[in-house]
C-alpha cells in the first residue's frame, strides 16, 4: 500500500498547517496508524452515543448532541501539548466525570481530561464505554438546563 502523502493546505487557521471541509478529508489525511485507532474510537461514540452529531472543530472531530461530549486528536493534527505519536480521546466535560481509577489524564486542565492511545490494543474497550456512556448521560442534563432556560 503507498504511503500517504501530506499536503499542505491553504492555512486559513493560523495554528494550523492543514484545514478540513470534512470527516472524509480529515481521514484521508492522518496515518495509517492512526486511521485504525480512530475507526475504533469513532464507532465506540456513535455505539454509546446514539443521536450525536459528528462535527470538526479545529480540524479533528468533535461529538454534539447539546453540547460537545468529546473529541477525537490524532498527533499529526498539531496543536496543543500533544508530543507522542498517537490519538487523544478527549472528553470537553471530563471534570463531570467519575474517574476513581484515575484512567483520563488530566494535565493542569480543569475541565477537558483525556487518554492517549498508540494502537488499538491500548484500548481498554469496555472501561472506555463506561466513560463514554457517562459523558453521554452527563450531556443528557444539559439538555434538561438548556431547555429550563428556554422556559424562562
Amino acid at each position: 500500500m503507498p504511503e500517504k502523502i501530506h499536503i499542505c493546505i491553504e492555512v486559513k487557521n493560523k495554528f494550523q498547517k492543514v484545514d478540513f471541509n470534512n470527516v472524509d478529508e480529515f481521514l484521508d489525511y492522518i496515518t495509517p496508524e492512526e486511521l485504525a485507532i480512530v475507526e475504533m474510537l469513532r464507532s465506540l461514540v456513535f455505539q454509546c452515543i446514539p443521536n450525536c452529531r459528528e462535527k470538526l472543530a479545529y480540524n479533528v472531530p468533535f461529538y454534539h448532541r447539546n453540547k460537545n461530549i468529546c473529541f477525537i486528536w490524532p498527533s499529526s493534527v498539531q496543536w496543543g501539548n500533544m508530543k507522542e505519536r498517537g490519538v487523544r480521546f478527549g472528553f470537553t466535560n471530563g471534570h463531570l466525570l467519575s474517574d476513581e481509577l484515575n484512567y483520563l489524564d488530566k494535565g493542569d486542565r480543569k475541565y477537558i481530561f483525556w487518554k492517549d492511545f498508540k494502537n488499538v490494543r491500548e484500548i481498554e474497550v469496555d472501561l472506555l464505554k463506561s466513560y463514554i456512556l457517562d459523558a453521554g448521560k452527563i450531556d443528557e442534563t444539559f439538555k434538561k438546563t438548556l431547555n429550563r432556560g428556554k422556559k424562562a
